[in-house]
């Protein structure tokens, strides 16, 4: 070993002891930190299934893969960092003795073939995820950038860094065709050996390159071990635990469908039976967020596709998923030493230890008041519709929406501390069993008027199915028509069913959603009970709220059911020749997907399969279905979901003017809902627009059943 290999070695070996004590304590920390949250049970179940879904998510890159380029892209880079793991540790030998390289398979082709164009693939990708970067750099005035809010320089170090291991590998691979010492043929190795064929030969030259290679290398780990908020660079090995440990490992391409339950020692909290002085009510502190929001913090990677995703961050609102993910993790970690220490039983001793950004977070309320800078600000927990777009394109399974509603739990329970129109809405659920208000005796005045009898499940007799009508269904004008519309048509078609009348009430969704668990337990309960009494088995449902409650979240108090969707149901008897459209559609149709229909419940086709056999049976070339730019997993919002539709929206441009703006730029003149909220919201918007004489007036919002009644028959 010759005088530049000693002090080559020598200086690798020495920055690797040290990123290797810092990188073990910081983990430590990190753990640490991870384990000051609640527990959470139900985590460790379907183990299969679970290895099943991070392997698919993380080596399939499922959620990368929609940003098609971004995706691809990433993928290539992912692969080359795993490789680089090795790469490097050849470097370790490279380093000593500059014609050797890694033991056993080094000298393989295969292994040279394979590295080689993971290394040239990798290359590639990470300049064009530069690229990509670059081009939306926040403060563009043409669109809010997703990278707004992240810390870039930390991006920009990790992927400068990556490229610099890539160069140095090649250049050592480059050195050693130059000696003719590199260990693979050309057709394995074909970049090494171009570059090789016009490099100098010099031992000298791969030991330093390859002590370059490992500085670089150590010295981002000494960085990221230094900065144990940096997402950008924790995510690449916290991912694979995060979404392992995702609540719903079976549902495919998405962490929503229910609620998580309101939890207080790791149980399920039952109103009951709870203990105010001892039960924890939602989240007011960062500790009281389960451990699995504590590594949700940790893991994000300030991407931004939530942001670019949230319907509120697009219409101007404070809410952004990313940025209030960053703000709880920044938070947890300062103030992580004062709990660590012992919190409020901690000894003055224990105390003196702790610095001072600690204890002065310590105090610092979760939410902010009138008079006191919170974590987060009000607006930006009430801004949220809860439709899941977050959590849908998030690549590492973060679960915003639950976070979310948690802390809403707490200001509603404890603090009364909500948007006061909203307080309406729930003292309608609580007195009147309905958000409107309406009277209970008027709940099926809907059925009047029919042609054929609405069978009541208190009349008895046999049904296969128990129509649940819904609050909207029941009252809400435009929603009654779809009501009816859904009746005539499982009548039509011959299905057996029946309605519970006046003995339905709220699901209690908007209750839930909005935070106040303690009234959608007394709603569900007193649901769970009726349905059970009557035997009941089946529901279909025309609202994807009801749809989602009743097929998700009632399990939890007893409730078990087979949900379908109006709409499912729909397409069933269509595809079985039960209900056949005649009657040409007049002008293109295009679909809004319900974020509780769609996201929640992946149904997005039997929609489109009844309007597509609706739009087929027209002879006009341009009856048929065109979609939004935004749909199925990734469509905008109506504005209503979250319990929003009883809550003003003073922040921005609404939402729902958003959604009508796409919709009305296909040029079709039926904007086809399967969701009462989405019919009200959509149908304001459209109405809106007419009235400022920014739409036609034959363009109208109409529920998917009633599109396919029309078409029916020509009488």
């Amino acid at each position: 070993m010759g005088p530049v290999q000693i002090i080559a070695t020598s200086v690798a070996a020495a920055i690797t002891v040290v990123a290797t004590v810092l990188v073990v304590r910081t983990v430590r920390r990190m753990i640490s930190v991870v384990r000051l949250g609640q527990p959470d049970p139900d985590r460790g179940g379907s183990r299969g299934l679970r290895l099943k879904t991070m392997l698919t998510e993380t080596l399939g890159h499922t959620r990368m893969l929609r940003w098609t380029v971004v995706g691809a892209a990433h993928w290539f880079v992912m692969i080359a960092f795993i490789a680089l793991s090795s790469l490097v540790l050849e470097a370790y030998f490279e380093v000593a003795v500059p014609d050797h390289g890694l033991p056993l398979i080094g000298s393989w082709n295969v292994y040279g073939l394979v590295t080689e164009w993971i290394g040239v693939l990798g290359f590639i990708g990470i300049l064009v995820l530069i690229g990509i970067r670059l081009r939306n750099l926040p403060g563009n005035p043409n669109r809010r950038s997703r990278f707004a809010g992240s810390t870039m320089w930390q991006a920009y170090y990790v992927e400068y860094t990556i490229l610099a291991v890539l160069l140095c590998g090649f250049f050592i691979r480059g050195f050693k065709a130059a000696n003719d010492t590199l260990e693979w043929p050309v057709w394995a190795a074909p970049v090494s050996h171009g570059l090789g064929a016009v490099l100098p030969a010099s031992a000298a030259a791969v030991s330093l390159i390859a002590m370059a290679k490992i500085i670089v290398s150590m010295t981002w780990v000494i960085v990221i071990a230094s900065n144990i908020t940096m997402g950008v660079a924790w995510h690449r090995f916290l991912a694979f635990f995060n979404i392992y440990f995702k609540r719903n490992p079976g549902r495919a391409g998405s962490g929503l469908g229910g609620l998580r339950p309101m939890m207080s020692e790791g149980k399920p909290l039952d109103f009951e039976e709870a203990d105010p002085e001892k039960d924890q009510f939602g989240v007011a502190q960062v500790e009281q967020f389960t451990w699995k929001g504590m590594l949700d913090f940790s893991t994000c990677t300030e991407c931004g596709r939530c942001q670019s995703q949230c319907p509120a961050w697009n219409t101007g609102k404070p809410l952004s998923p990313k940025l209030l993910i960053l703000s709880l993790r920044d938070h947890a970690y300062a103030k992580a030493p004062y709990l660590l220490a012992g919190g409020s039983s901690a000894s003055e001793e224990a105390l003196a230890k702790v610095d001072v950004l600690a204890l002065a977070e310590k105090d610092r309320p979760l939410i902010g008041g009138v008079d006191e800078l919170g974590v987060i600000d009000p607006d930006v927990l009430w801004s949220c519709t809860t439709c899941g777009a977050c959590v849908e394109q998030c690549p590492v399974d973060i679960e915003h929406v639950d976070h979310i509603v948690d802390m809403r739990r707490y200001q509603v329970l404890i603090e009364s501390n909500f948007p006061t129109e909203a307080g309406v809405m729930l003292r309608n659920l609580e007195n009147k069993g309905n958000p409107w208000g309406a009277a209970q005796s008027t709940r099926d005045d809907w059925t009047k008027g029919l042609d054929f009898a609405v069978p009541n499940v208190a009349d008895g007799g046999d049904f296969e199915y128990l129509f649940w009508v819904g609050c909207a269904g029941a009252f809400e004008d435009r929603a009654k028509k779809t009501t009816r519309a859904v009746a005539t048509l499982l009548n039509e078609a011959g299905v057996s069913f029946a309605i519970l009348g006046q003995g339905e009430t709220c699901t209690g969704d908007p209750a839930r959603r909005i935070g106040n668990e303690f009234v959608f337990q007394m709603l569900a309960q007193q649901n769970v009970e009726t349905l059970n009494e009557a035997g009941v088995k089946k529901i279909v449902a025309t609202c994807p709220h009801c749809f989602n409650t009743l097929a998700n979240e009632y399990g939890q108090l007893g409730g078990h059911f087979e949900v379908i969707h109006h709409t499912q149901l729909l397409a069933q008897l269509v595809s079985a020749g039960k209900l056949t459209p005649v009657q040409p559609l007049d002008g293109a149709i295009t679909y809004h997907d319900p974020c509780y229909l769609g996201r929640h419940n992946r149904v997005f086709a039997p929609p489109r399969e009844v309007l597509g056999a609706v739009a087929s049976s027209s002879p006009s070339d341009d009856a048929g279905l065109v979609e939004m730019d935004r749909f199925a997993e990734r469509s905008f919002c109506c504005g209503a979901g979250g319990a929003r539709m009883w809550m003003e929206e003073r922040i921005g441009k609404r939402i729902n003017v958003e959604r009508v703006e796409e919709a009305l730029s296909t040029g079709a003149k039926t904007v086809a809902v399967s969701c009462p909220f989405c019919l009200t919201m959509l149908g304001d918007g459209v109405t809106g627009k007419k009235a400022a004489g920014a739409a036609p007036d034959d363009v109208e919002v109409v529920d998917v059943a009633s599109v396919l009644l029309r078409s029916l028959s020509s009488s």
